[in-house]
């Protein structure tokens, strides 16, 4: 077993593993409460670094030998690597998973780069810092200023203490670090858009550096059986097809996938890079108020998933748990997640594209205040850095880019929208967003903001937590349901999207196991369910109210696991289950009362 933490190859999509340098494990680091670390050089005085931390998990975490849990706002972190001598002659990359909020490396004290976003992954070339066979210095300075309202924390507590549904914080390093070598003129990237009508897959190769007579080669192939070969010559945007013999479509109950691999080859046929990949045959569409899978409506019975663990707060402690997350959930009867104001590890959609799992992707928008023009322009940054990781896929089916923008109370409306200039300000910006989450991927539906307030959006989605089930269905069908609008005056007019109840429950139970140990939390409604039984009665009387109203396209329970002092989830925050066998997933399980398959 390695000794190395988180040692496993990181991005799936677009491997090279006989070419990589996990950098994981231990680094020094030291806090910076007052924010002068770079005007007293301490990315060159890394001797003087009084702490070791476990990368890559972030300070706050149990996992990183640290467990600080108040603000962080600024943190050195240095360690010492060597670069393999035959990488000598190489273009050296250093690849971060993440780094909350703003990232400036220094390699042997020379800047090498900066970044700002705190859930993007993001690469520096550092082939001009690089001494092969020599022992160098890395430096990372996280910036991380939550409470400017300039960057998003999602559900990142913004007070001194966990509480509500803020939960513990997470500063600076909290993925995988780790070096590639690559020859210069490598594949930098290949977007794969599947075509499943027409049996293709269309490419979009990117190169490092455009050479003529160098030529690029697709290899598909399916269960070790190669299926097509296409080979052309290496341009930057020139899209590559490739047809897909005797088709098999990726779904939940068949997620098949097939395999590539990438060959960049110089003018004389020598081969010069190498990469590996996959991608699923799948389409997501809308007709009326349903959404299709390869041309079947299906019903999305997702769950809330916030991803949070005990020990490592943002950061699974193994490749392992992320996996087991998404088990969790089929065992009990969802069929996907709505990844909750987070954006996942991408070894976790590995495992949701392996698994047969639909998933929203989503950016932690909260704390973002959009009234500041820095802010939107932070945010739409990244927002498209997210989608270029993440695009290729299949198992994400849709794009959530925020949650809740403002609460539909008369009261909350008239502090975040005091007046027409203000409202059409936001109106706007979620256009903005919109339009670019479209442009950049036309092939997924986008819910503009989740459960409200909606100003363009394919997916009309409400958050009704309701207690019981005579209030549920009252509240999914007001009387002015030909308006299905939490605010009329505020949200745009609902056009026929597919409705989807996409924040539901929330109901609180703790297990008799944990009784003793656990602390004064809450669910939703006020409610402190005693047993199971109760628990289930509750799911299952909601779950009837929505599967019986053809209206409604799907749902998303709140959710999958407990999280700190939030206690309704299905599992105990230590993934214990709460409800014991099969009751769960005959219950989400379901299907509505249009579907009519056996």
């Amino acid at each position: 077993m390695s000794s190395i933490p988180r040692p496993e190859y990181p991005r799936m999509q677009f491997r090279r593993e006989d070419s990589w340098l996990n950098l994981n494990g231990e680094w020094r680091c030291r806090f910076d409460f007052g924010k002068t670390g770079v005007e007293r050089s301490w990315q060159e005085k890394t001797d003087a670094y009084d702490r070791t931390i476990l990368v890559p998990f972030c300070p706050e975490s149990t996992l990183s030998g640290i467990g600080y849990t108040d603000f962080i706002e600024s943190i050195f972190y240095a360690r010492r690597f060597t670069i393999p001598a035959e990488w000598a002659g190489k273009t050296v990359l250093l690849h971060f998973g993440a780094v909350d909020y703003a990232a400036t490396v220094w390699i042997d004290g020379r800047e090498a780069g900066r970044h700002q976003g705190g859930s993007a992954s993001f690469t520096f070339d550092i082939t001009a810092f690089a001494r092969p066979g020599v022992e160098q210095t890395v430096v990372v300075h996280a910036l991380d200023e939550l409470r400017s309202g300039c960057q998003g924390g999602g559900k990142q507590s913004y007070g001194p203490y966990s509480a509500g549904c803020h939960y513990t914080r997470v500063t600076g390093i909290w993925q995988t670090v780790w070096l590639e070598a690559v020859d210069p003129a490598a594949l930098a990237s290949c977007r794969i858009t599947p075509g499943a009508d027409a049996g293709v897959f269309a490419l979009e190769p990117r190169f490092r550096l455009d050479r003529r007579g160098f030529t690029f080669t697709a290899i598909l192939s399916a269960e070790g059986r190669e299926l097509t070969r296409v080979t052309v010559p290496a341009a930057t945007g020139v899209p590559v097809t490739v047809p897909v013999p005797s088709p098999r479509l990726w779904c939940p109950s068949d997620p098949f996938l097939y395999d590539f691999v990438f060959e960049v080859r110089n003018e004389n046929g020598g081969l010069i890079d190498r990469v590996e990949s996959y991608a699923g045959l799948r389409k997501v569409h809308i007709e009326g108020n349903m959404v299709y899978l390869n041309n079947e409506p299906v019903f999305q019975r997702l769950v809330l998933d916030q991803g949070f663990y005990p020990d490592g707060i943002w950061t699974a402690p193994s490749d392992a748990a992320l996996k087991r997350d998404i088990e969790l959930s089929l065992e009990a009867g969802f069929n996907g997640a709505r990844l909750h104001q987070k954006v996942f590890e991408e070894r976790y959609f590995y495992w949701a594209d392996k698994l047969g799992y639909l998933t929203w992707g989503e950016y932690p928008s909260w704390g973002l205040d959009w009234h500041l023009p820095e802010a939107r322009y932070r945010y739409l940054e990244e927002w498209l850095e997210v989608i270029s990781r993440d695009v290729n896929h299949p198992s994400i089916v849709a794009w959530s880019p925020l949650n809740e923008s403002a609460h539909p109370s008369p009261e909350t409306l008239a502090i975040a929208y005091p007046d027409q200039a203000t409202l059409e300000r936001y109106r706007t910006f979620v256009r903005n967003i919109y339009d670019r989450t479209k442009c950049f991927d036309p092939t997924r539906p986008v819910n503009d903001s989740s459960g409200y307030i909606h100003a363009k959006t394919d997916l009309w989605t409400v958050h009704p937590y309701r207690a019981t089930a005579a209030e549920l269905k009252a509240a999914l069908r007001p009387a002015d349901s030909e308006v299905m609008a939490h605010a009329p005056k505020h949200e745009c007019a609902y056009t026929g999207q597919p409705y989807i109840v996409d924040e539901w429950g929330g109901f609180k139970f703790i297990p008799e196991s944990h009784r003793k140990t656990a602390q004064a939390g809450w669910g939703y409604h006020g409610l402190d369910l005693k047993t199971p039984e109760e628990l289930c009665a509750k799911i299952e009387e909601q779950v009837d109210v929505m599967i019986a109203d053809p209206g409604i396209a799907g749902y998303c329970y709140t959710q999958l696991t407990d999280v700190e002092q939030e206690e309704n989830g299905v599992y105990c925050y230590d993934r214990t289950p709460k409800v014991p066998g099969g009751d769960l997933k005959r219950i989400f399980g379901k299907k509505p009362a249009w579907d009519k398959t056996k």
